[in-house]
């Protein structure tokens, strides 16, 4: 398993908007009106707990064939035999990478998903040595040559 980088100024940036975020949930609260507590909880979840659960979570799983990518409730699913492209990335494209230091992975016809490994090099030779293991499970006459 690989943790997602993350850059100062990101986190500097989350930790910002959830101060914002509890501060106008707070004002709101004590209103004490029921709508006011209701907008406060979605304010207090969307500024403070999902940028939480986003930076506690993000991970690359290698499994023998493929990589799982999660990132707070989302999940990406990509086989490994599929990858036909591993590069360097500094695309600010929303992704699941915390850090602007990313792998743009391509797969399966062209899509293409960024991420963040605080190992890249690591993280590389893993995919590549787990797909070298693939094929020669898929072709065991692979082995012979």
């Amino acid at each position: 398993m690989y943790r997602s980088k993350v850059d100062g100024w990101l986190a500097a940036v989350l930790a910002g908007g959830a101060a914002v975020s509890t501060l106008a949930a707070f004002g709101m609260i004590r209103t004490g009106s029921t709508p006011s507590l209701l907008v406060a909880l979605f304010v207090l979840g969307l500024g403070v707990a999902l940028p939480i659960w986003l930076v506690t979570s993000t991970r690359y799983i290698l499994e023998p064939t493929q990589l799982i990518v999660r990132s707070g409730p989302f999940t990406w699913h990509i086989e490994l035999a599929d990858i036909s492209d591993i590069a360097p990335s500094r695309s600010a494209l929303s992704s699941p990478a915390l850090s602007l230091d990313r792998l743009r992975i391509t797969y399966a016809r062209g899509q293409t998903l960024l991420i963040s490994p605080r190992n890249p090099v690591g993280f590389i030779a893993e995919v590549e040595a787990n797909r070298e293991r693939t094929r020669h499970v898929a072709d065991p006459g692979a082995l012979a040559h």
